[in-house]
């Protein structure tokens, strides 16, 4: 019996010292290691905003409250004190990744509040998005908005399966919006402009080829340039669809003005002789859609693109005020021409 006994205290003892040293190394463990062995699976992304003051049960309830928590509050609150970040979170907003109470906290291990803003504009370009960087012209620099963009670990995992292979085709799956970044390079912009974008349009895109969803992008992108009123973007994606199918020219001055600024030549008007440029984005001599979108669209023309109007229009023209006339036959056309340059 005296054997049996000291044989259950020394087991206990065993057992006590390996929790413990259990606890010490899950403790210890860097992020990384769980990391690399439990990645935290893709998911939605989330701004959360966390106010000076909050204890850290009141951090894990702003988690709750904003969406980013799959889980209880409570067994938030508990992984960030095993993690020892209850006391280290500091006021802010923190992108993360909307997940579990574990792998919320294992977020929260490495994150700080972001410190940066920056706002993708809708009609905005490859030129353009460039200049909300602050490169350094001595350098490669800009080159890193054209890596940030091709690279697929930037984007949710699902969406890399239908993205264009080119970046003037990549930008456009980036949803215009002001975004809060920790810190201001392309990667940032990329990863949560891409599933911003995602999170909005993912569910139809899925269903696409990458062909397809391609010349959707090309569609949306030149509804953006062509449309200022937000209800006339499903009639003009009409009008493109309806050329489309006629084997007819599409015609849209913005690609030709885009033809010119990739020739470094910037015009504002087309005019008759602008309409000889050399280009594949010249949809005036050039058939179908251009091979790229020329800007980033916005919301509003993805979903103009994504479900156009049905119309028998294949002519328009803008009057003053930016809303535009349309036509079934090109006689009418040229007498709505006529109309616009009276108004």
């Amino acid at each position: 019996m005296k054997k049996r006994g000291l044989f259950c205290i020394l087991l206990l003892f065993f057992l006590s010292f390996l929790t413990v040293a259990l606890a010490l190394f899950l403790m210890r463990t860097p992020y990384e290691f769980w990391n690399a062995l439990l990645p935290i699976p893709h998911d939605e992304m989330r701004v959360v905003v966390i106010k000076p003051g909050l204890s850290a049960r009141e951090c894990a309830d702003a988690f709750k409250e904003q969406d980013a928590l799959t889980g209880s509050a409570s067994s938030l609150a508990g992984w960030m004190r095993w993690l020892g970040i209850d006391r280290k979170i500091r006021p802010g907003q923190y992108r993360v990744i909307r997940s579990s109470p574990w792998d919320l906290a294992r977020q929260l291990t490495t994150l700080r509040p972001v410190d940066w803003s920056l706002t993708i504009a809708p009609g905005m370009d490859v030129f353009s998005i460039k200049t909300l960087f602050d490169f350094d012209d001595s350098d490669d620099a800009p080159d890193a908005l054209f890596l940030a963009v091709m690279n697929d670990a930037n984007y949710p995992r699902p969406m890399t399966k239908v993205l264009p292979s080119d970046e003037e085709g990549r930008i456009a799956f980036l949803l215009p919006e002001t975004y809060f970044v920790v810190e201001r390079t392309p990667v940032e912009l990329v990863k949560v402009a891409s599933h911003a974008w995602w999170d909005r349009f993912g569910d139809r895109a899925s269903a696409m080829t990458s062909r397809d969803l391609s010349g959707k992008a090309a569609i949306a992108s030149m509804i953006e340039r062509e449309a200022l009123w937000d209800e006339e973007r499903p009639i003009i994606a009409g009008v493109i669809n309806n050329r489309l199918k006629k084997n007819m020219p599409l015609q849209i001055d913005a690609t030709v003005v885009y033809a010119w600024k990739l020739l470094g030549k910037r015009i504002t008007r087309v005019l008759y002789s602008d309409l000889e440029v050399d280009s594949p984005y010249n949809t005036y001599a050039a058939p179908g859609l251009p091979p790229s979108p020329i800007c980033v669209p916005s919301a509003e023309s993805w979903e103009a693109a994504l479900s156009p109007g049905e119309n028998g229009y294949y002519y328009y023209v803008a009057r003053r005020d930016g809303y535009h006339i349309f036509a079934e036959t090109y006689d009418d056309h040229r007498k709505n021409i006529k109309k616009a340059k009276e108004n």
